[in-house]
């Protein structure tokens, strides 16, 4: 590579990491803010804030920390996600998603193994939105999402059942983290029911259900925790009937800690690896899922890479503040949509006043009952269960029921970690069989037989006249490891040796290092049987994958062709027959597969795009400024 190259190629990419690190804040900022719009942002920011306030304290203490440390996200990561992100209307702070993940770590390794956990997968968020993960994270399959989705909801509530019922532990008796250890020390402990503390839950419970069709302006379990205060406080029920309030166990700040390091060590960043994949993974999802949430009631388009960086460093700065794992919360942003916001700016207010309660009402937080953030809780893990998504999955193929099913299953008994592992490997490997058993090598015959093509079709093999020596295969389908022995086996039925043996790769999407071996070994066969091998209507992925393995040039670039007419051709030529007008074809030729001659690329693009993935030629051919700059390029030269 010439040194004006790597300076080209370097400069592209280094714009390429301005865009993706430039934060959606900026990007709004900068094409203008009105009064009126700070005006709108806090507004929403005020109401989103008062929102969170019972929310990160709830998620917190369900985490096994304490109610501080969900203050503490809230503020911290909920500021730079919304600084940061690449959402417009985003709000970040602790989320439900992490309860079990986080209460395992806590339970194991304490609160340095979930700090340093949740620093790595901050560092780990970070490199994803550099290495554009965003649209893979999106590629994790529907039953998988589902299934942990709804297991975590299950989770949630179960942990929340000795809140609700005011149930007392034995003196030395811990509450375990497995599902099946909660519900064996509930039905032991139910004769330490509280029945004061059951009619605060359903209180709460009723009001978090039923004040939504009141009035949606301000939020139900905001009501449901001031009413069960109040109530609890003014009949003494803490004092005389034992009713748990946050602050029989924990102590709210007025401050926020100053910033320190975790203690972090090798040993426990080995030992919490596996988990802080987990939450980077988790996170990603979640967040990811929330922008495009938001995207649909705002008719606006997040940018996926840009929010995984932002996700990443809330993340990073969270523990540092002495905080919890964070990310994108969707009940909090479409709150924050629906209240009017109109820039990162309301997720910033949403920060500044959960810090200004904290410092102000912080005590006053101490008198909320635990029965009624239980009953919270109740609500939030029945609004993310998705149980009706859970129900429609079930009339899904086997394959996805069975993904599902072990999924949840997983997540409940077991572990999410353990759960997402499983879940996709299994969807994967379900996956890889369907893709398997669609794909198909046909010989095709010189009179069309019915059923072969349809007769519309002006690529149809019925229509031309195949010489006599030329064999026609057409290939259906992705050429990859799993597939490759179909392919092999009905190659290998071939009995007779042609001249000529053209494979058509028209309905070849993608090759992978398997396929691209089929077609070296297929080459070497027809080579030691005198056959020459055509191949036709290649697509761009496998002519890029050919050309990157150097099978094109084995095969010789004269022997790709376009479509079945241009390969008819080339074997009338070598078997020394006239050429026959060709019949219009609709398939793109690969010398526009291979060359892309098109305005925005330069002529002498056959080198780059060898280079380049499918994925990179697309985006760049969509991008706008690379178009412009291409075209200009192109008429300075000529």
């Amino acid at each position: 590579m010439s040194e004006n190259s790597f300076l080209h190629s370097f400069k592209n990419w280094m714009k390429d990491v301005s865009t993706q690190c430039t934060p959606e804040s900026f990007r709004c900022l900068k094409k203008g803010y009105s009064k009126e719009n700070f005006i709108n942002d806090l507004m929403s920011g005020l109401i989103v804030g008062i929102l969170a306030l019972p929310l990160a304290i709830a998620f917190a203490i369900a985490s096994g920390v304490g109610p501080e440390k969900g203050l503490y996200t809230a503020i911290v990561a909920g500021f730079l996600i919304a600084v940061f992100g690449g959402s417009r209307f985003q709000i970040g702070g602790p989320t439900g998603a992490f309860i079990v993940i986080v209460y395992g770590i806590v339970a194991e390794y304490g609160y340095d193994g979930l700090a340093t956990a949740t620093l790595m997968a901050g560092i780990m968020l970070i490199i994803f939105g550099l290495a554009k993960f965003g649209a893979i994270i999106k590629f994790i399959p529907f039953p998988v999402t589902v299934g942990f989705t709804a297991g975590i909801a299950i989770i949630i509530a179960l942990g929340q059942v000795p809140n609700f019922f005011g149930f007392t532990f034995p003196e030395g008796i811990k509450e375990p983290a497995d599902a099946i250890g909660k519900i064996k020390l509930y039905f032991q402990s139910f004769d330490t029911i509280n029945f004061y503390s059951v009619l605060i839950g359903i209180l709460a419970l009723v009001i978090c259900i039923f004040w939504p069709k009141i009035t949606s302006k301000v939020p139900g379990s905001l009501v449901a925790i001031i009413v069960s205060t109040v109530l609890v406080k003014v009949l003494g029920w803490d004092e005389l009937h034992g009713v748990m309030t946050i602050g029989s166990k924990n102590e709210i700040p007025t401050g926020i800690p100053m910033p320190a390091l975790p203690n972090i060590s090798i040993d426990m960043m080995q030992k919490v690896f596996q988990p802080a994949l987990t939450i980077a993974i988790l996170g990603a999802i979640e967040s990811l899922l929330s922008a495009v949430v938001a995207d649909g009631m705002t008719g606006t388009k997040h940018r996926s890479n840009t929010e995984l960086i932002g996700q990443g460093i809330a993340n990073v700065f969270s523990p540092i503040f002495g905080g919890i794992p964070a990310t994108g919360a969707i009940a909090r942003t479409a709150t924050n949509i629906r209240n009017g916001a109109f820039s990162p700016v309301s997720g910033v207010v949403h920060a500044v006043i959960l810090l200004l309660i904290m410092l102000i009402f912080g005590k006053y937080a101490e008198m909320i009952p635990m029965a009624a953030l239980a009953a919270v809780l109740f609500q939030v893990a029945f609004n993310m269960c998705g149980y009706r998504n859970f129900i429609k999955l079930f009339k899904s193929p086997k394959s996805d029921v069975a993904v599902l099913l072990v999924t949840f299953i997983l997540t409940v008994v077991i572990d999410l970690t353990v759960a997402i592992e499983v879940g996709v490997l299994l969807a994967a490997i379900l996956f890889i069989r369907r893709m398997a058993e669609v794909a198909e090598v046909d010989q095709i015959s010189a009179e069309l037989r019915e059923g072969d093509e349809e007769v519309s079709d002006p690529n149809n093999i019925g229509a031309r006249q195949v010489p006599e020596g030329v064999l026609v295969y057409e290939i259906v389908g992705s050429m990859f490891f799993g597939a490759i022995e179909k392919f092999k086996t009905a190659l290998d039925m071939m009995n007779s040796h042609p001249k000529i043996l053209i494979l058509r790769m028209r309905q070849v999407p993608s090759i992978d290092a398997a396929g691209i071996q089929m077609i070296e070994n297929l080459l070497s066969r027809c080579r030691a049987q005198n056959t020459q091998l055509l191949l036709s209507g290649v697509r761009a992925q496998p002519i890029v994958a050919l050309t990157r393995a150097g099978v094109l040039k084995d095969l010789g670039e004269e022997n790709a062709l376009a479509g079945i007419d241009a390969a008819l051709n080339r074997a009338r030529e070598l078997l020394g027959l006239p050429i026959v007008e060709s019949v219009r074809e609709t398939v793109p030729s690969v010398s526009w597969e291979k060359n892309l001659q098109r305005p925005w690329l330069p002529q002498n693009a056959n080198v780059n795009v060898a280079e380049e993935t499918p994925e990179v030629i697309v985006e760049k051919i969509s991008d706008p400024e690379f178009v412009k700059e291409f075209e200009a390029s192109r008429q300075k030269e000529s």
